[in-house]
This record gives structure tokens, sequence and C-alpha cells, in this order.
């Protein structure tokens, strides 16, 4: 049987529904996703570590899952709320339901919220901390709880989800013989990713968060990959460090935590979003081109608009302005902020993993 339970924010705003899996308290930082579909990709992206997830869209499980949409080893989100969470299994390729699978991993699941009311508060306050919890409704109580956790300024949560130690990459099925090495820094990094870069014929090493300059260029590598992850970039300064050190002798190409950190070992700083953008419907413009790619996005922080030397910025978003890539030519190094992978999401923007090949051939070109 479903149990009760509410939602408490910092500022003592409260929503109420019913666990239809999991139970206990949990807390953290409560964001909205816009995203129509995707739920299990995003509750396996590592960048989610440490937060409560809203999905704004009205149902939430409608086509089951499957271990194959997996993009990490366990779920990063600590719960999911929705407006309606169904048990449906309704498609060819989902093993199990969407609650038997939230059950499995341990997430605390709540259905029947007024999420349209949440997401507006969200919006008004921004991604405040909160706690959701089935073993109380005493809103003071768990509102000095909410007050309680850490804010996701200054934290380093990179370290909390990177792999131990290196390991080589499988190749994905059918992918063409790899004749390209890349070592990809592992600050939180989605499987799709390893995908991607397999399947345009890298031949990829993960390596910790942690791993120096030095480590990496023992790997003789042909590119570096900077991946994605959680928390706050200015907190990851040994990872900065090592780009630092790695610009210019190796090309580098980095998405969303990996794009913060690459603006920042170039010279540019970063800021705290107010409820950050979390979708699959994010216009972003190339500004070289003019072109406009509909991205999938999952940041909460963002690359502040300075002028650095020897450096650009390459794309914005075109609902709030915001800098969503940087490219120092000099150096053979890019990034962007949103996911061109596209698990979940629009597939705008694939080429950029072409890109990287075409940036490590103009590196050998003109280091011949």
């Amino acid at each position: 049987m479903p149990s009760p339970a509410i939602i408490v924010l910092e500022d003592g705003a409260s929503y109420r529904g019913e666990a239809l899996a999991g139970q206990g308290a949990v807390g953290g930082e409560i964001v909205f996703n816009t995203s129509m579909a995707g739920y299990q990709e995003i509750a396996t992206d590592p960048s989610y570590c440490g937060q409560l997830i809203t999905f704004t869209f009205p149902m939430n499980g409608n086509y089951g899952a499957d271990a194959g949409r997996d993009e990490s080893g366990k779920a990063h989100a600590r719960a999911i709320i929705a407006r309606e969470l169904t048990n449906y299994r309704f498609n060819r390729s989902s093993r199990q339901t969407w609650l038997d699978w939230l059950a499995e991993h341990e997430v605390l699941a709540v259905s029947g919220v007024d999420t349209r009311a949440l997401t507006r508060h969200i919006r008004d306050k921004g991604a405040l901390r909160a706690v959701v919890s089935t073993e109380t409704d005493d809103v003071k109580h768990l509102r000095k709880a909410a007050q309680g956790l850490p804010r996701m300024g200054g934290l380093d949560l990179a370290r909390v989800v990177s792999t131990g130690e290196a390991y080589e990459a499988p190749a994905p099925e059918g992918a063409p013989a790899p004749d390209l090495h890349v070592v990809a820094y592992d600050f939180g990094l989605k499987r799709s990713m390893l995908r991607c870069l397999g399947e345009r014929g890298f031949r990829v090493t993960v390596v910790p968060a942690r791993t120096s300059a030095r480590e990496v260029l023992k790997h003789a590598p042909d590119g570096v990959f900077l991946s994605n992850g959680p928390g706050d970039p200015a907190a990851v300064t040994y990872a900065v460090k090592a780009v630092e050190r790695l610009l210019g002798k190796v090309p580098v190409f980095g998405i969303c935590l990996g794009h913060q950190l690459l603006a920042q070992a170039l010279g540019y700083s970063t800021f705290k979003l107010k409820f950050g953008h979390r979708g699959a419907n994010h216009p972003v413009k190339d500004l070289r081109t003019g072109a406009i790619a509909i991205t999938t996005q999952n940041h909460g922080f963002a690359v502040k608009h300075d002028t650095v030397a020897g450096a650009e910025i390459t794309h914005v978003n075109l609902n709030d302005g915001t800098v969503e890539g940087v490219a120092a030519c000099g150096r053979y190094a890019f990034s962007v902020q949103y996911h061109p992978e596209s698990a979940p999401g629009p597939h705008d923007s694939l080429h950029l993993f072409g890109r990287f090949r075409d940036e490590i051939a103009r590196f050998r070109a003109e280091s011949a």
C-alpha cells in the first residue's frame, strides 16, 4: 500500500503526495526536469548526485525500464517526484516496470504531487534544499533538517561519483576498429558518452577525477575527454590544474562539468544558476555558423561571459543568453555546456564527437 509522503523545502514550503516505492527520509537539492521521456537515463546520470528530481511532465514511467538504458551502475537521484507515477510496461524493449526499478534501486518515488506548483516555487525561489519523508509530516522538523543539509555551492561531488581506478572501456557493438586513443576523465561519466566515442573510432581509457596531467600523458593519448559530473566546478580545483597542464599538449573536448573545468583552465569563471537548466528542449546557437540546435541539458552552474585572451565563447543559450560553449583554437580545445550524447534527447549535436576527431587531425598536421 502507498504511504503518505511530504516534501518540505528549506523555506518552509511543503507539498504532499504518496510514496509508491521506498520508505524513510532523504534530502538534497530539489530541482526540476522538463523532459517528456528518458526518466531512467536521468535517474542514473551521476550529474544528479545529491538531488531530488521533480518531473514537470505529468506522467512518469509509462514505458517501463530496462537495464540497457542505465547511464551508470546505480541510481544517483535520491528521490523521484511526479504528478503521476505509473507501473506500466507497454514496451517490447522494457524488462520491468518503472516502480519495480525504483524499488530495486532504493529510490524514494513520490506520486500525486502538485508538480506545477512545486516547479513554479523553484523557479521563483531557486533550487533549494529539501527533505522528502514518509516517517513524519512535521513541517518544522523537516524544514530544519533541510536547512542542515550542505549547499551545492562549494561541493566537490566529482570525486564522490568517479571511478576508483583506471580501466579500458569496452567497444560498442558494431563499432569500427579504433584508430585513435582517448583518455576520458570520469567526473561522473555517462555510458552513452563512451558509446559515442567508441562509435567514432576511439579506444577509450577512463581515469579517476583526481588523475594528474602527468599520469594522463603517460597513456600517450591522441586526445583527452572531460566528462559531465555533479557539484560545483569551482570546487574541483585539482582537475582545473590538470587541464591547464594538458592544454596545447593534446586536444581536449569537454561536456557539461568538463566544459566548466576547461573554461576555468582557460581563464573563465563560473557561477551558480538560480534553478539550472534540466530538460531536452533547450535552444542553443552556434555563434560561428548561426546554426541553432535543440539540446539536452543538466547543469546548475554556468560559465560567465568573460573576455579571455586566446579563447572565445562559441555557443549561447537562446532562452537566457548563458554561455553554452567555448573554444581555444590555438590550444586545440573546445567544450559545450549541453549534452551532445543525447541520452535522453535530440540528436542535433552528435556531430561534436566527429569534430573531436577533426581537432585531433588538425593537431597532428600542425605538430608534424
